[in-house]
């Protein structure tokens, strides 16, 4: 763990608290931790309209929707980043809460 993960606070879970506290050097400090050495410009557009949707809605999206929406093959956050939980990780977001850790 970094200096800059020690000093933000994550839950139990390892979701962000603070939304507001994200930002890509971080992002790519969690994505390596999990075994992503790379986020690739695919990884940061799922990233980025995953926050979008969070700001907007307080909720994760259809994680299947965000694919077709960015034009991505239909399982894409599964093969980008092996789970939709592990996606909403690293894009900062805090815990969607038991039900929704569930369908991810």
């Amino acid at each position: 763990m970094n200096e800059q993960q020690a000093s933000t606070a994550f839950d139990r879970d390892g979701f962000l608290n603070e939304p507001a506290d994200w930002n890509e050097t971080l992002a790519a400090s969690i994505a390596q931790r999990d075994g992503i050495n790379d986020l690739t410009p695919a990884h940061w557009k799922v990233l980025l309209s995953l926050r979008e949707h969070y700001q907007r809605h307080h909720s994760p999206p259809l994680f299947r929707h965000i694919c077709y929406v960015l034009e991505l093959e239909r399982h894409c956050i599964e093969h980008l980043f092996r789970s939709q939980r592990e996606a909403w990780r690293i894009a900062g977001l805090p815990n969607p809460g038991e039900e929704a850790k569930t369908y991810m």
